[in-house]
């Protein structure tokens, strides 16, 4: 393999936003969160969950997608806690663990996108509650509650830390807006433009270059038929 195409492998891989950086921020990220809310709970940590499982899949967004809106610090707790206290009240108040889960995963989706933090682990938080355990039925609520919030408390802080230090912002800023063109401009552009903006921007979305190009297409046919509909004749 060219000396050329090895380089920008390892670029990809170890870059601003490469996988290898994201797997070695989840590593951190989880090792960190569950080591010191294991050492927090001290005695109890035999008996209480010192470690949540849906907290690997906010740490995958937390660290590999740290510009998707639902990785932000909001949707992590928000979401994860709004979800768990859902399911552990479904579970309370219906008894039946079938229709418990599926009450609760609902509720949680349902919450969450009034609340304005969606995330998707909190569905599997909301299962959690639901279907709660010996931990929550001699310790009540708190027995899970308690832990995960330590978890997500300390994997935002590991977040915070680990992304800006390798060169992303976190939590997300959008780069500033360029000036507008001139008015009545109605040019377009091509695809080159749109990769070579994703480059600069050095970004993982959570949308396809595709999709990103029939979405601006669409946008501009909207403002050309506007100007033509606008200007003098």
């Amino acid at each position: 393999m060219p000396l050329r195409l090895l380089a920008r492998a390892a670029s990809h891989a170890t870059g601003r936003l490469g996988w290898a950086r994201s797997a070695v921020g989840a590593l951190l990220g989880i090792a960190f969160a569950a080591g010191l809310t294991r050492l927090l709970l001290g005695g109890n940590a035999l008996a209480l969950p010192w470690l949540v499982a849906p907290l690997g899949a906010s740490a995958v967004l937390v660290f590999a997608l740290p510009a998707s809106p639902l990785a932000q610090p909001w949707p992590v707790f928000g979401g994860n806690m709004l979800s768990a206290a859902i399911g552990l009240a479904c579970a309370h108040l219906l008894g039946q663990p079938l229709l418990a889960c599926a009450v609760a995963v609902g509720l949680a989706i349902a919450a969450m996108g009034l609340a304005r933090c969606l995330h998707p682990p909190g569905g599997a938080c909301a299962l959690v509650g639901a279907l709660g355990g010996p931990a929550v039925a001699a310790h009540g609520p708190l027995a899970l509650l308690g832990p995960l919030a330590i978890n997500i408390a300390l994997l935002l802080a590991a977040g915070w830390l680990y992304n800006n230090l390798t060169g992303h912002a976190w939590p997300h800023r959008m780069p500033s807006a360029p000036s507008l063109p001139p008015e009545g401009w109605t040019g377009s552009y091509d695809i080159a433009d749109l990769e070579a903006v994703l480059e600069d921007w050095d970004e993982v979305l959570d949308v396809s270059p595709a999709d990103l190009d029939a979405l601006f297409r669409a946008v501009e046919r909207r403002v050309q038929r506007r100007w033509q509909d606008t200007r003098p004749r």
